[in-house]
C-alpha cells in the first residue's frame, strides 16, 4: 500500500476504511496530499469499495470539497463504490448548501456504511 501522511487506511471486510489524520482541513498543501493520496488509493493500490470516516474532522473548506469530488468521480470511473460516514452537522450543512449531500452517499456511522456496502 503507497506511503499516506494524511490519510489512515485500514482493510473491514473487503472495503477500505479511510480516516482522515488531521481534525481541519483547510491548508491548500495538505488538501493537495489529501487528493494525491485519493488517487495512489485507487491507482496505484486498486481500491474500489472506499468509505471515507468524516469522525476525526472538525473543520473542512471548499477547496477540500472539490477533492472529494474528484475521488467520487474517479472511484465511478473505476466502477467502484465510494461511501462517506461520521460526518458533523455543521460539515453536513455544507454538504447540504452545495447539495453534495446528494451526489455523496453519506450514511451515519461506520457499521451502517459498512452494512451498505454488503447491501
Amino acid at each position: 500500500m503507497s506511503d499516506q501522511k494524511r490519510l489512515k487506511i485500514s482493510d473491514v471486510d473487503g472495503v477500505t476504511v479511510v480516516e482522515f489524520k488531521d481534525r481541519k482541513i483547510l491548508d491548500d498543501i495538505q488538501i493537495q496530499e489529501i487528493g494525491q493520496e485519493f488517487s495512489d488509493l485507487v491507482e496505484v493500490d486498486g481500491k474500489r469499495t472506499i468509505l471515507l470516516n468524516f469522525s476525526n474532522v472538525e473543520f473542512l473548506s471548499s477547496s477540500a470539497l472539490g477533492k472529494l469530488i474528484s475521488l467520487d468521480k474517479h472511484v465511478k470511473q473505476k466502477d467502484g463504490t465510494l461511501k462517506m460516514s461520521n460526518i458533523r452537522p455543521e460539515i453536513m450543512e455544507v454538504f447540504a448548501i452545495t447539495r453534495l449531500n446528494k451526489l455523496f452517499d453519506i450514511k451515519e456511522d461506520v457499521p451502517d456504511a459498512l452494512a451498505a456496502f454488503r447491501g
